[in-house]
């Protein structure tokens, strides 16, 4: 069942995920001190659409708009986007170990280049979405922008454990509505 807002998401999570009910609330439902309103909550939305869950991803969703203007949602929802196809690529050719490093990937990234939010934002939710599919060449070349653009260690870390707190109340609440 898909849930409204955090407090919804929270109290059902069962007890034996007491740590992930705890950390949906100071990781997910605080602001932080690392991370502006835009880059936390863009976060969210953005793993939030990366995790695909049915019945997290629309209280999510709806936490994080009342927090974003139009322009940034779009643009966590673009990160989620194009980090759903550049993951699978980028992670693929990983795999094969640089006998692929010569060709060229010939897929449309156009909204990378403008995505409507500060690039180092876009990029930070770019990073959080390729932590969620475990793509490390995304998540590596992304975390260099960000760091690169001023972002500090810990406001990446930041965007890491709200990608993992997350990706932790879905797989717990999707799961509980199997068994």
């Amino acid at each position: 069942m898909p849930f409204e807002n955090l407090e919804q998401l929270r109290e059902a999570l069962p007890v034996y995920a007491k740590d992930t009910k705890l950390n949906l609330g100071s990781v997910v439902g605080t602001l932080g001190q690392q991370l502006t309103e835009q880059q936390h909550w863009g976060t969210v939305l953005a793993v939030a659409a990366a995790v695909r869950s049915g019945t997290t991803t629309p209280a999510l969703a709806a936490e994080a708009r009342r927090r974003l203007t139009e322009e940034a949602v779009d643009a966590a929802l673009g990160a989620a986007s194009v980090m759903a196809m550049n993951n699978i690529y980028y992670r693929a050719k990983h795999f094969l170990h640089g006998s692929y490093d010569d060709v060229r990937a010939g897929l449309r990234m156009q909204f990378i280049a403008a995505p409507g939010v500060a690039k180092a934002d876009f990029e930070l939710w770019c990073l959080a979405v390729s932590a969620i599919t475990g793509c490390e060449s995304c998540v590596a070349s992304h975390e260099v922008v960000v760091r690169e653009a001023g972002l500090t260690r810990e406001a990446v870390n930041d965007a890491l454990r709200i990608a993992a707190v997350v990706h932790a109340a879905a797989a717990t609440l999707d799961a509980a509505e199997l068994v």
